[in-house]
């Protein structure tokens, strides 16, 4: 080996020995300024708002400021790649959600492993979904609306306005063996718009239709989710209504880059933690049918392994392809 590959392989060492030094320094001061907690998606949204009552916690629990940072785009993409890029320092966290970081890797070209480059702190927070249909539909129960699409193939039509809800919904003909044609929509609320306006037969939708319920301008015909809802105790899960193999709830969880000091990561966890069991923020979260739940990191870790299995499971068993 000559000199210079000897001089090298020195420096190399002397840096490794210094960073392992001075991560445990930099974890022991932390947070010595403002935190920025990114969301991937654009504000108003109900990551968005579950961001700012964490950031609004955060900042009282850890005595710095902590800034959201809105970067929408590409399913959540855009956002999560400045994270997992970011460096490892307790100072740039990520406000996710279940697409974003088990569904988008599987469907589309990610320029990061969601699994290797991001580090599980918390899930908040579980989101239900529900069957929704247009009152004209003559269907008040899931199997009067499957025996409806079998009656005539192709006739009913469904509002895609994400990819996850385009795959979901392509799962449940799939199992229920009907036909119904796919409408794309540029997001879930102009989806969501379609339906009232009797533009589409149904979509998924993650509880944002709850007023529209209560006003009677929808119909609600099941939850997807393994339990039913506090906010529509009534209303039958997926399974109980007959059709068992698909469950499309949503999560929103607190992440960081991957290599941040397990310290830093132990001190996010019990804020967070703390805020999801806050009186306040429970009545909020019940206001948004968000039902807290403040796991562990490692339990967050096997949920994002599990769920990617999942989808990538349905895209390959359909053949899936995003609009």
């Amino acid at each position: 080996m000559n000199i210079a590959a000897q001089s090298h392989i020195r420096r190399r060492s002397l840096l490794t020995v210094a960073a392992a030094v001075a991560l445990p320094a930099m974890a022991a001061t932390w947070p010595e300024r403002p935190i920025r907690l990114v969301v991937p998606f654009a504000a108003g949204g109900l990551g968005d708002i579950s961001a700012r009552l964490l950031a609004q916690s955060l900042s009282t629990s850890l005595g710095t400021p902590v800034l959201v940072d809105n970067k929408p785009g590409a399913n959540g993409i855009i956002g999560t790649d400045v994270v997992a890029k970011a460096a490892p320092d307790g100072y740039t966290l990520l406000m996710t959600v279940r697409s974003a970081q088990t569904f988008a890797p599987v469907v589309y070209k990610t320029p990061y492993d969601s699994v290797k480059d991001l580090t599980p702190i918390s899930i908040l927070g579980d989101i239900d979904n529900i069957m929704i249909v247009h009152p004209s539909v003559k269907a008040n129960t899931v199997q009067e609306l499957i025996a409806l699409a079998k009656a005539e193939p192709g006739r009913m039509n469904y509002a895609a306005g994400t990819s996850l809800v385009h795959l979901a919904m392509e799962v449940f003909k799939h199992l229920t063996g009907t036909s119904i044609v796919s409408v794309p929509y540029k997001g879930a609320g102009p989806a969501l718009e379609a339906v009232l306006k009797g533009e589409v037969a149904m979509t998924f939708d993650p509880f944002s239709a709850l007023p529209h319920l209560r006003a009677g301008k929808l119909k609600c015909l099941a939850v997807l989710s393994d339990r039913r809802s506090t906010v529509l105790p009534d209303v039958p899960t997926l399974r109980e209504a007959g059709v068992s193999g698909l469950t499309l709830e949503s999560w929103l969880g607190l992440m960081a880059p991957a290599g941040t000091p397990p310290d830093i990561i132990k001190r996010l966890h019990a804020a967070a933690v703390t805020m999801v069991q806050t009186p306040a923020v429970r009545e909020r979260f019940a206001a948004m049918n968000v039902h807290p739940v403040g796991n562990t990191p490692e339990q967050f870790a096997q949920i994002v392994v599990s769920d990617t299995a999942r989808w990538a499971q349905y895209v390959k068993t359909l053949n899936f392809k995003a609009e």
